[in-house]
């Protein structure tokens, strides 16, 4: 009996590659290099800048994946026009071998396609490989806000129409989105304030100049008291402010839109690459210290596979479109 020690990286490689041995039988016409998947560094382009949310997440999980694979990953900011620039660049690359994946946003393939031309087709160009990791919204009041709770939030609203503004990073962006879901399932109509990023949208709310704000800037001022908060947005709580409820909790966020991060592929990649990078994001998330790590940069573990993810972007691609022309959003 052979009692030598596996490294990581080859008990990584053995176990994705037994994982998928059927689907080497079914599919005999993979090329040896293929089935060999992956036997060299792998790229992962982040279309937008370094230290967002996006690069953040990708990098965390990512990192742990491709060493359950065995190989480095090397990642690859190419930001610009909503993420249209990577995208480009990853659908274009070629061969489609397997070895170029591209970070998305929920944005990125839900939302701008009904708001401005892309030079792709998302849905046709685009493959989803698997969801990542979710950001928390902080629902940030102001404290001159005469409401406790979200209810009494809600009646104030209605009672002044018009009256409540709310912020947002820009124009078209998610923050503005979920403050006009809100507006449309809470039966209120609060005023969209658009901002150039969501560093000054927060500003303003701290100065009273807006009332509210749904982004990930609110959370720090809420956890330090500075802002009122009456719910997060995510699937569970944040564990910043456990004591707040979810807007779901709530009965409020059915038309979904989750700011989620995930890994997509362009038309053509094999299937073999995309099952095993699905499958080491799978595994990546269980770990304790990478969860840590989300957290604490206000993310956490949202993994769904091929085909759950998939079927999320349908889903939500969709009903940001019905959003977006309810809304009458332009850009």
């Amino acid at each position: 009996m052979d009692n030598r020690r596996k490294t990581p990286a080859k008990v990584g490689r053995r176990l994705f590659i037994g994982g998928t041995a059927a689907g080497l039988v079914a599919a005999p016409a993979i090329a040896s290099a293929q089935a060999e998947w992956p036997n060299k560094q792998i790229r992962v382009v982040i279309p937008y800048p370094p230290g967002g949310p996006s690069d953040v997440t990708t990098r965390i999980v990512l990192e742990r994946a491709g060493s359950l694979l065995g190989q480095s990953i090397l990642f690859d900011n190419k930001a610009g026009a909503s993420g249209a620039i990577g995208a480009e660049h990853v659908i274009k690359s070629a061969p489609a071998d397997g070895y170029t994946f591209l970070t998305t946003t929920t944005a990125m393939v839900c939302i701008t396609e009904h708001l401005q031309p892309l030079p792709y087709d998302t849905s046709k160009d685009l493959v989803p490989v698997a969801r990542t990791a979710t950001s928390w919204m902080g629902m940030g009041i102001n404290p001159q806000v005469p409401a406790n709770n979200l209810q009494e939030f809600i009646a104030y609203a209605k009672a002044n129409p018009g009256k409540i503004n709310f912020g947002s990073a820009g124009l078209a962006t998610i923050t503005q989105l979920y403050g006009e879901i809100f507006n449309i399932e809470a039966g209120v109509k609060m005023v969209h304030v658009p901002y150039k990023g969501s560093a000054p949208a927060t500003n303003d709310l701290l100065a009273g100049q807006i009332q509210v704000q749904f982004d990930p800037t609110t959370l720090p001022h809420i956890a330090a008291g500075r802002l009122k908060c009456f719910a997060v947005l995510g699937e569970k709580r944040w564990p910043g402010k456990p004591d707040v409820p979810t807007l779901k909790e709530q009965g409020l966020g059915k038309m979904g839109g989750d700011a989620w991060y995930g890994i997509l592929a362009a038309r053509g990649t094999p299937q073999i690459a995309i099952d095993r990078m699905a499958a080491a994001i799978g595994e990546a998330v269980k770990d304790p210290a990478l969860n840590e790590r989300l957290v604490a940069s206000g993310n956490y573990s949202s993994f769904q596979d091929t085909k759950t993810f998939q079927a999320t972007i349908e889903r939500e691609r969709v009903s940001f479109g019905e959003i977006i022309r309810k809304a009458d959003i332009k850009v």
